[in-house]
């Protein structure tokens, strides 16, 4: 092996076994983001001072939210890579549909599925869909830091091959060390995003202005995504939308850099909430 290449640092997928029932770090992954992100979003639901005012929601609906957005991110990015990138293995083989712990989430079809959640749980409990997406956003990059490590130790979603000196071998995937793009991703979706958003939340008071924080995280999550499917990712082989400079993961994300750009555009003309 290439002196300059690293040793990729081979991690059981399975972190716990019990008699038959087996933990894997896969779930335990989404199960620390998920509950970073809910612990966050408590926090800033019981910050008044961030609103301008009163908070729009109260830290028990955002405990009950809990339920539903976790559906949404595990149906919606489950059924998300099952119709936008494997839609032909699955038709054959639909008993692999519910198997999440092998591995294969969609991020944009979790987003479609939280949104969901977000449309449903804020019309039934009467509060403004937006600023509820305003929360959830800023709470989310927890959940991509830990989902694309998620990715690392199953040695998917690899990158593509090169010679920069922290290059790695991933198993299954030939002799050839490529890009650890996930742990690209990890740091810009994950700490990057989560940074910008919370400057925007906290010296900005962009909670203020529903839609802006929701806005700001599809356009940088776009940017990061698509910047790392340009000069790292891995393609997904076969894929239809895999044409020159585009891959699927850049098409999916420029109708949320255009619709993150639409909803802060549309916040900046509506009054504060503090108004």
């Amino acid at each position: 092996m290439d002196l300059l290449v690293i040793p990729y640092p081979v991690i059981d997928p399975v972190a716990l076994q019990i008699g038959p029932v087996s933990i894997r770090w896969y779930g335990l992954a989404y199960m620390a983001g998920i509950l970073c992100g809910w612990l966050y979003g408590r926090y800033l639901v019981s910050r008044d001072a961030l609103w301008g005012g009163k908070s729009p929601m109260t830290v028990t609906q955002a405990d009950d939210f809990l339920l539903w957005i976790t559906l949404g991110i595990v149906v919606g990015g489950r059924l998300g890579f099952v119709l936008f990138y494997e839609p032909s293995f699955f038709w054959h083989n639909p008993s692999e549909i519910p198997a999440v712990w092998n591995g294969g989430m969609s991020f944009h079809g979790g987003l479609l599925g939280v949104v969901l959640a977000v449309y449903v749980f804020s019309r039934v409990k009467g509060i403004n869909p937006l600023s509820l997406g305003d929360v959830a956003s800023a709470a989310t990059p927890f959940g991509l830091f830990f989902g694309r490590i998620a990715n690392f130790i199953n040695a998917e979603v690899v990158g593509r091959v090169t010679d920069v000196p922290w290059a790695m071998v991933f198993p299954g995937t030939g002799d050839q060390p490529r890009h650890p793009s996930q742990l690209y991703e990890a740091f810009l979706e994950g700490i990057v995003l989560w940074i910008i958003l919370r400057i925007a939340t906290h010296r900005y008071h962009a909670l203020e202005r529903p839609g802006t924080v929701f806005g700001l995280f599809l356009i940088f999550y776009g940017i990061f995504r698509s910047v790392v499917e340009e000069f790292a990712r891995e393609p997904h082989a076969g894929h239809p939308m895999d044409v020159g400079i585009f891959t699927p993961g850049i098409v999916y994300s420029i109708p949320m850099v255009l619709i993150g750009a639409w909803l802060i555009w549309r916040a900046r003309r509506k009054p504060a909430l503090a108004s």
